[in-house]
């Protein structure tokens, strides 16, 4: 039996979206903030962080910053939903629907945390695990929960020489960033879509 394009995106935003909701709510009810569990050496580790803004740990504002862009997010999460039926309706390659569903998926994942998460867990600390659902209740109001990052790669990770101007003994760490599979989602749609089928957008044009 043959599966509609619609039928697999649906099965893969379903598949990528539990993986990165199973992962992190292991994460917070497993493991502190700031624990660090090695995965190969030194260079690949799960890092427990979380952060209030945008990917990559990058912030936007205090509270109410945090709500624009929950807000933003859920706009643009409609745009993308919106554009792949579009692009399914009308027959667009596999690769293309496959990368813009990696863009939704990203995006979907992240804002479940910001909308959920402050509801339904207790507060991660550096000393307490979180508990999901907690009896007294969330951390945060609905929009306002924390995203969860854990997926760390210090590739490089080494005190600079002191002949090194200005930053002699210091600590140099390449890759910093501390980011999750919703933000691995996006990136990997991305640069996919901007290498491989950049020239589908350029010869259709399609609209939103």
């Amino acid at each position: 039996m043959r599966i509609s394009q619609g039928k697999k995106v649906a099965i893969l935003i379903f598949l990528l979206l539990i993986t990165d909701q199973i992962v992190k709510i292991w994460i917070k009810t497993n493991m502190t903030i700031g624990e660090s569990i090695p995965v190969f050496g030194n260079w690949f580790q799960i890092y427990f962080i979380e952060n209030n803004g945008m990917a990559f740990g990058m912030q936007f504002g205090g509270g109410l910053g945090k709500l624009l862009l929950t807000l933003f997010r859920l706009v643009l999460i409609g745009f993308i939903i919106r554009f792949l039926l579009k692009l399914i309706k009308n027959g667009a390659p596999s690769g293309v629907l496959y990368g813009v569903t990696l863009i939704l998926v990203g995006a979907l994942g992240n804002v479940i945390d910001s909308l959920f998460y402050g509801l339904i867990f207790s507060e991660s600390t550096f000393t307490q695990l979180a508990v999901l659902f907690p009896e007294g209740g969330g951390y945060a109001p609905l929009f306002h929960g924390k995203v969860v990052d854990m997926l760390y790669f210090p590739i490089i990770d080494t005190t600079l020489p002191d002949w090194v101007p200005f930053k002699g003994g210091d600590n140099f760490i390449f890759f910093r960033p501390i980011f999750n599979i919703a933000d691995s989602c996006i990136t990997i749609g991305v640069v996919y879509l901007l290498l491989f089928k950049r020239h589908f957008f350029e010869t259709e044009k399609p609209s939103v």
